[in-house]
C-alpha cells in the first residue's frame, strides 16, 4: 500500500459512490465529475490500496472483499467530515442541491404537496426529486440512492435514524351501486366480498391481510394493482371493494361510498434516513418541515 496522503477526501467519497452504485457512470453522476477523471481516481486507489477494488460483470461493477472492509471503514470518517462542514448557520434562503425523497401514493397525497410549497416557497433554489419507493425504500437508504424515506415500513438498524409523522386507518370504497353500499359493514360482510388489492407488483400486502388470517379470514384478492393511483377506475361499475387508507379515502366521496372497516388497524407512517444526511442542515431543515406539515394531518 502506498502513501496514503496522496489520497483526497474526493478520492474516497468516489470509493464509496461506486460501491454503492456498482457502476463507473452513476458513481460519476453522483459526485460531479466525467467518467474519465472517475476512472482515474479509481487507478490511483488501486495503486494505494494494492488491490483490484472493483471487477467488472456484465454491465456492473462488483466490490472485492478489500474494497468492502475499506468501505465499512470510511463510511463513519466521511459521515463525520459531513457533520463537521453542516455545522455553520443554515439559511434556506441560501441553499441549493438535490433533496431525494422516496415514497409512494399515499404519502405523495398526504403530506407532500403542502411540503413542497413550503419548501420551494422558503428555499426556492432547492431541488426536490421524489422516487417511489414501492417495498424497496431499506436498499435505497443502503444504496444512497434517496435521503429521506416515508412510508407504513419497519426499516431496523443502527445506521438509520426514524421519526413518526402521523396515523391513518383503513376504510373501504365501494361503487354506489356494490350491495355493500347500503349495509353496515361486517367482518362477515367483509370476508365474503370481492376484494381489489394494492400489492407494489405482488412483493407488498396490506397491513390487514397478516391480522385477518390470524382470525382464519384469508382473503384472496380477484383483481391486484401495483398502486393506489388508478383504483378509482377498476372500482367503477362493478361489486370490487378497495381498502385503502383514510386520507387517500376523501378523494373518493363525492363518486363512491366510503365505509367503515371492519377492524380497527392503524397504519403509522414514519420518516427514516441515516447518518450520510444526519447533521446535514438543508435535510435537517426538510425533515423539521415534513414534520410539522405531519402535525396538522
Amino acid at each position: 500500500m502506498r502513501d496514503l496522503g496522496k489520497l483526497d477526501v474526493n478520492a474516497l467519497r468516489t470509493l464509496v459512490a461506486i460501491y454503492d452504485r456498482r457502476s463507473f457512470t452513476e458513481a460519476a453522476k453522483l459526485t460531479g465529475v466525467n467518467q474519465s477523471t472517475t476512472s482515474y481516481v479509481v487507478k490511483a486507489l488501486r495503486d494505494t490500496f494494492g488491490d483490484a477494488l472493483f471487477i467488472r460483470s456484465g454491465h456492473k461493477v462488483v466490490p472485492t472483499e478489500r474494497c468492502r472492509e475499506l468501505v465499512d471503514g470510511l463510511r463513519p470518517i466521511l459521515y463525520g467530515l459531513d457533520g463537521l462542514a453542516a455545522r455553520a448557520p443554515f439559511d434556506p434562503s441560501n441553499t441549493s442541491g438535490d433533496i431525494v425523497i422516496s415514497c409512494n401514493y399515499h404519502e405523495r397525497r398526504a403530506i407532500l404537496p403542502d411540503t413542497i410549497r413550503s419548501l420551494l416557497a422558503a428555499a426556492p433554489n432547492l431541488r426536490i426529486q421524489l422516487h417511489e419507493a414501492a417495498v424497496d425504500g431499506k436498499r435505497q437508504l443502503i444504496e444512497n440512492t434517496v435521503d429521506i424515506v416515508l412510508g407504513p415500513v419497519s426499516i431496523l438498524g443502527d445506521i438509520f435514524y426514524r421519526r413518526h409523522l402521523f396515523t391513518d386507518r383503513y376504510v373501504c370504497v365501494v361503487d354506489r351501486a356494490h350491495p355493500l353500499a347500503t349495509v353496515p359493514m361486517t367482518l362477515a360482510r367483509f370476508a365474503e366480498a370481492r376484494h381489489l388489492a394494492v400489492t407494489h407488483n405482488g412483493q407488498w400486502e396490506a397491513m390487514f391481510y397478516p391480522i385477518l388470517r390470524n382470525q382464519g379470514i384469508d382473503i384472496r384478492p380477484v383483481v391486484s394493482v401495483p398502486s393506489h393511483d388508478n383504483i378509482s377506475d377498476m372500482l367503477r361499475g362493478t361489486q370490487l371493494l378497495s381498502s385503502i387508507p383514510q386520507r387517500l379515502a376523501g378523494a373518493f366521496s363525492d363518486e363512491f361510498t366510503i365505509l367503515p372497516f371492519p377492524i380497527d388497524v392503524p397504519i403509522a407512517i414514519d420518516m427514516y434516513w441515516t447518518e450520510r444526511t444526519h447533521h446535514s442542515g438543508p435535510h435537517q431543515w426538510v425533515r423539521q418541515i415534513l414534520g410539522q406539515n405531519a402535525q396538522c394531518l
